[in-house]
């Protein structure tokens, strides 16, 4: 086991439990119901920057409603010119199964829903009224990854803490061995089977400050990215690391 720190795992447990119901007595022993109204998670913009120069900006939100957890983002160029538009809201329950995914831009649209023991995704091309259709062999657990919506990759770190921490003596310790999650890709119309593993706290440059973050390895096929997630706020997604394309996601 790795321990990572001390006495603020009942408010991290309040908020995974929020994202995906996880029962907070297996966290901090407090078995009131926190999934009832409407409340806000996290908000707010990444900048996605390409060898130094920003070529997007990711505007977020996450809020649960009732039972249920509303992820949407939206991409946009820096100048707001309109040539980058897209949007996407995914809807979860409280344990983490998929209600629906929605994606649009000016080329089309697509919804993933559940049907049956799968996954059905449909896709829309602009001007056409009837979509295209593409099963997936998936449960309704999986995990939605879809390009380019790095708060997707957040809430797979949160997934990743809920399902493989947990509290003892009142701190927060989690395996160190890899997590595997199979993910769907709905624009590329693929599914993966992707791997978290826990590497520790670090000290990294954020905004020309030096911040101490947990660092999370995310791996799959032809994927090496390194999630920063800071423990003192709700382990919000802080940074990403794409070394191989000279890329970086930062939280405005």
């Amino acid at each position: 086991m790795h321990l990572l720190m001390g006495k603020r795992c009942g408010k991290v447990a309040v908020l995974i439990s929020i994202v995906f119901a996880c029962a907070v007595a297996c966290w901090a022993g407090d078995k009131k119901d926190v999934t009832k109204g409407k409340r806000d998670i996290d908000s707010g913009s990444f900048a996605v920057i390409v060898k130094g120069q920003r070529i997007m900006t990711e505007s977020f939100s996450v809020q649960q409603e009732n039972d249920n957890s509303v992820v949407k983002s939206r991409l946009q160029d820096p100048g707001n010119t309109g040539t980058i538009n897209q949007k996407s809201e995914l809807q979860i329950t409280g344990s983490g199964e998929l209600v629906r995914y929605e994606w649009n831009d000016s080329s089309g649209s697509l919804v993933v829903t559940p049907k049956d023991e799968f996954l059905l995704e449909k896709i829309w091309v602009a001007g056409s009224a009837k979509p295209a259709e593409q099963p997936f062999l998936m449960p309704n657990t999986s995990t939605i990854l879809d390009n380019n919506f790095f708060i997707h990759r957040e809430v797979l770190a949160w997934r990743y803490l809920a399902s493989n921490c947990h509290t003892d003596g009142g701190n927060l310790k989690c395996q160190q061995a890899p997590a595997e999650f199979g993910v769907l890709v709905p624009q590329d119309r693929t599914s993966l089977r992707v791997r978290i593993e826990l590497a520790g706290m670090g000290k990294i440059e954020v905004h020309g400050a030096e911040r101490e973050l947990l660092r999370l390895n995310l791996k799959g096929d032809a994927l090496n990215w390194v999630l920063w997630v800071d423990v003192k706020d709700q382990f919000k997604l802080i940074r990403v690391d794409i070394p191989e394309d000279n890329t970086e996601v930062v939280r405005d």
